[in-house]
């Protein structure tokens, strides 16, 4: 947590991720997607939570024609089976050396154990 925001909230059975970018932005999208995703997995567990239980994810790219690259490191990475609603756009970013942003929202493990 700091002074502005939060990486991670965790709300009632809920899991909201903050905006991730790379912590290493001078790599190519593909680089930057994976350790964004990384960063996700990372979050989500400290929360209680997994990809497996990802329930929407908004990916903000900084140039659109790198969508393609993208989704081949997200279709590794996504639980098979298990993908969240999803919105992808093209926009402005923090800083010029950003390639892509991605926030997501989540379950928590224990909301679906406790439902099923």
């Amino acid at each position: 947590m700091g002074p502005r925001m939060s990486q991670a909230v965790k709300h009632g059975n809920t899991v909201y991720i903050a905006g991730q970018v790379a912590d290493d932005p001078t790599g190519d999208v593909a680089a930057q997607t994976a350790e964004v995703l990384a960063k996700v997995d990372l979050l989500l567990a400290t929360a209680g939570s997994d990809k497996a239980h990802l329930l929407f994810a908004t990916i903000w790219l900084a140039d659109v024609s790198d969508y393609g690259e993208v989704n081949r490191v997200w279709d590794s990475w996504v639980a098979a089976g298990r993908p969240p609603a999803r919105a992808c756009v093209e926009s402005t970013l923090a800083g010029p050396e950003y390639k892509l942003e991605i926030a997501a929202v989540a379950a928590s493990r224990s909301s679906v154990e406790d439902e099923g």
